[in-house]
C-alpha cells in the first residue's frame, strides 16, 4: 500500500491538486497536516487523480477541510465512486452546524446561581401543595375515622419505631458519656466538678436526645418513606390506587406521619433515660458521684421543666420527618436516578430542618424565659 501523496502545480489556468497513493484511513497518515500548510493562502481550481490507488471517507474529508470549497464534479469523472464518496461528505461537512459559543465564566456563574434560585422556589412551591393535600387527606381522616387504614398503622408504628429503639438507646447512651466526660474535664479545673451532673441533665433533657432521635429517624425513616413511595411512583402502583379510588394519601402519607408521631416522643424519653444512663456511669467512675446523689442532683437543681422542653420539640419533628420523606417520595419520576435523588434530598432537608426548628424552639424559649 503507498502512502497518501500530493503535488500541486501552478499552471496559466489556476492550481492543479494531483493526488496519488492511497488516500484512505490506513494510508493517510501524516499528510493532512502537509496538505493543510501546502494549500494555505493557494486556490485550487482543478484535481487530478491519475494516480489515485484507494479513497475513502477520511481522504475525502482531509480534501474538504483542506480545500474550503466543493471540488467541481468533473474532476472525479475518472473516479466516479470516490467522487460519490466526496460528494457525500462534503454535504455532511457543510452541513453541520458549528458549536454553540460557550458563554464565559461570569455568565455561567450568574445561570448557575438563577437555576439555583429557580430550583428552591420550584421545590418550596411543590411542598406547599403537599402541605395543602396534607391537611386535606388530615382533615377527611379525622372525619371519617371508619376510613382509616389502622393495619397501616401499626405497621409503620412497628417499623419506624420500635425497630429504632436499640440503634437510639446506643447513641444517646454514648452522647450523654461524651458530655459528661467534657463537663468531667472542663470542669475539674476549676473544682465544680458537681455541676458536671446539671450540663448533663439540662443539655440531655433541652437538646441532645429529641435532636439526636430526630437526626437518627431523618436517616433511617425518612429515607425509608421516599424510597418506598419511591418506588411506588415509579411502578405506577400510585397510579392504579387514583384509578381504583384510593387515596394515596390516606393510604400512604397519613399513616406513616401517625407512626412517627405517637413514636417518636416514646423514643425521645427513651433517649432521655439512655443518655442520663450514660452520663450516670461517666460521673460515677471519673467524678466518684454515685447514683443516689446524680439523681437526686437531678431532682433539684435540673427540674423537670428540662424535659418537658424537649419533649415539646419531638411531635413537630416528628411532622416534619415524615412530611419531608413522603413528599419526596411522592415526587419521584419513572427512573432510578430520579429515586436515588429524592431519598438523598429527603435526608438532607430533614436533617436541615431538625437542626432550624431546634434554633427557632431555642429563640422562642429564651423570650419565654424557660
Amino acid at each position: 500500500m503507498k502512502a497518501a501523496d500530493f503535488q500541486i502545480d501552478s499552471g496559466a489556468k489556476g492550481a492543479v491538486l494531483r493526488l496519488s497513493g492511497d488516500w484512505t484511513t490506513a494510508g493517510l497518515r501524516r499528510t493532512p497536516e502537509k496538505l493543510n500548510r501546502a494549500l494555505d493562502g493557494v486556490q485550487v481550481d482543478r484535481l487530478d487523480i491519475g494516480d489515485l490507488d484507494g479513497f475513502d471517507t477520511a481522504g475525502a474529508l482531509v480534501l474538504v477541510q483542506a480545500t474550503g470549497k466543493a471540488l467541481p464534479a468533473s474532476a472525479w469523472k475518472s473516479r466516479p465512486e470516490a467522487g460519490r464518496i466526496y460528494a457525500l461528505v462534503e454535504k455532511l461537512e457543510r452541513g453541520t452546524a458549528p458549536p454553540p459559543k460557550r458563554p464565559d465564566a461570569i455568565t455561567r456563574i450568574f445561570a448557575r446561581i438563577g437555576h439555583g434560585f429557580y430550583d428552591v422556589m420550584a421545590e418550596i412551591m411543590l411542598s406547599m401543595v403537599f402541605l395543602g393535600q396534607l391537611i386535606l387527606a388530615v382533615g377527611s381522616a379525622a372525619k371519617h375515622p371508619g376510613r382509616i387504614r389502622w393495619a397501616a398503622w401499626v405497621s409503620h408504628v412497628e417499623r419506624a419505631g420500635l425497630d429504632a429503639i436499640p440503634i437510639v438507646i446506643a447513641t444517646n447512651f454514648f452522647i450523654g458519656a461524651v458530655i459528661a466526660f467534657i463537663g468531667a474535664d472542663l470542669l475539674q479545673q476549676f473544682g465544680a466538678q458537681v455541676f458536671a451532673v446539671e450540663l448533663i441533665g439540662i443539655s440531655v433533657f433541652r437538646e441532645f436526645a429529641v435532636v439526636i432521635t430526630a437526626v437518627l429517624l431523618a436517616g433511617r425513616s425518612s429515607s425509608a418513606f421516599a424510597a418506598e413511595i419511591g418506588s411506588m411512583k415509579m411502578n405506577q402502583e400510585v397510579d392504579a390506587m387514583r384509578v381504583m379510588g384510593v387515596d394515596p394519601f390516606q393510604a400512604l402519607v397519613i399513616p406513616r406521619l401517625a407512626a412517627l408521631l405517637i413514636m417518636l416522643p416514646l423514643l425521645t424519653f427513651i433517649a432521655v433515660l439512655a443518655g442520663m444512663l450514660g452520663g450516670l456511669l461517666v460521673s460515677w467512675s471519673q467524678l466518684n458521684l454515685g447514683p443516689a446523689f446524680f439523681i437526686q442532683r437531678i431532682e433539684q437543681n435540673v427540674g423537670i421543666q428540662h424535659l418537658w422542653v424537649g419533649l415539646s420539640k419531638a411531635p413537630v419533628f416528628a411532622i416534619v420527618v415524615a412530611a419531608i420523606g413522603c413528599r419526596q417520595g411522592m415526587a419521584v419520576s419513572g427512573d432510578v436516578e430520579s429515586l436515588g435523588r429524592r431519598v438523598t434530598a429527603a435526608v438532607v432537608q430533614a436533617i436541615f430542618a431538625i437542626i432550624f426548628l431546634d434554633a427557632v424552639f431555642a429563640l422562642i424559649f429564651l423570650e419565654m424565659g424557660v
